[in-house]
């Protein structure tokens, strides 16, 4: 029984085109899930990840057209750090000058060389060089030597950091990995790629979600039984845990952090070639069983959206 790092990080889209432009064609990852919100059929749900979207390369976005522009602040996550290989940053940098993305200079944390830069919804991204040895989505256009290996950890902006901190000690049997300042990192007892830094901002005010937001960090177990098991324990400890829910291409559980940030729990499997080939994942519009019978009204209220390239 044990969390093995980050699963996937969710966030919030304005346009889908917009959202496959840049995480497909400027950062050239790997759309491997075209779905809908199964909670809202009639907008997109976008997955991106390494060559078959393994569990700790994902990220994922309602793509709600016309969303307002969310608000950073406490209870959320702020920051989503992606691991580049060592070396890699100063080509990003040209990249992004040439893409016109918005990117500050490169800052040092932990010992490694962090590049901040921002999606055209304003989503704070980082890319952090690293010696990640996972293998990268070699069709995106992006050089091998240079490309995302898959998220790397997220800062989670807390009012208060003690009663996460201690949620994730005692709860989920994370372990402390250092502290910078007002930064306090926290990693899965069963490792897995990814971390979580909680940073103690009292003075910021409460986020507010949209588009440029997160809207929750999923961290992995193998089997589902497990996720049983850490529902219970999530229950025991006074947090209030969603049912376990289907959610196609892995089983969800969801809770809040005493700090507000909802987190998931999802299951590796059955993965994202589930309902369509390896070779051909991201292709076509996939719905869930119970969706099929309303593919046609789907369909007709989605937005087009094209492979940039």
């Amino acid at each position: 029984m044990s969390i093995n790092g980050i699963h996937h990080v969710t966030a919030i889209a304005s346009t889908p085109q917009g959202n496959l432009d840049f995480y497909a064609g400027v950062l050239g990852l790997r759309l491997v899930k075209r779905t809908v919100n199964f909670d809202d059929p009639l907008t997109y749900h976008l997955y991106y990840g390494t060559e078959l979207g393994a569990p700790g390369t994902i990220l994922t976005f309602f793509a709600w057209p016309h969303a307002f522009r969310g608000h950073g602040g406490s209870g959320q996550v702020n920051e989503t750090a992606l691991a580049v290989p060592r070396g890699a940053l100063d080509w990003w940098r040209e990249r992004f000058t040439e893409r016109k993305v918005a990117h500050g200079e490169p800052v040092s944390r932990f010992g490694e060389t962090v590049l901040p830069f921002e999606d055209g919804d304003g989503m704070r991204l980082e890319l952090v060089e690293t010696d990640d040895e996972r293998p990268p989505w070699r069709g995106g256009g992006v050089p091998e030597r240079y490309a995302i290996r898959g998220v790397h950890g997220i800062t989670a902006h807390e009012e208060g950091y003690e009663t996460t901190a201690e949620m994730l000690s005692k709860t989920l049997l994370f372990t402390p990995a250092g502290h910078e300042g007002n930064r306090y990192r926290y990693k899965a007892e069963g490792g897995g790629a990814g971390f979580i830094d909680l940073l103690c901002v009292p003075d910021r005010p409460l986020g507010r979600g949209g588009a440029g937001s997160v809207h929750h960090i999923a961290w992995r177990v193998a089997h589902p039984e497990e996720q049983l098991a850490w529902r219970g324990k999530v229950a025991s400890a006074g947090l209030n845990v969603s049912p376990v829910l289907d959610r196609q291409y892995f089983h969800s559980i969801y809770f809040r952090e005493p700090g507000g940030v909802l987190f998931e729990i999802a299951t590796d499997a059955p993965g994202f070639a589930v309902d369509e080939p390896e070779a051909a994942l991201g292709a076509a519009l996939k719905l869930p069983p119970w969706l099929e019978r309303s593919r046609a009204q789907i369909e007709a209220g989605l937005e087009p959206i094209t492979m940039p390239g």
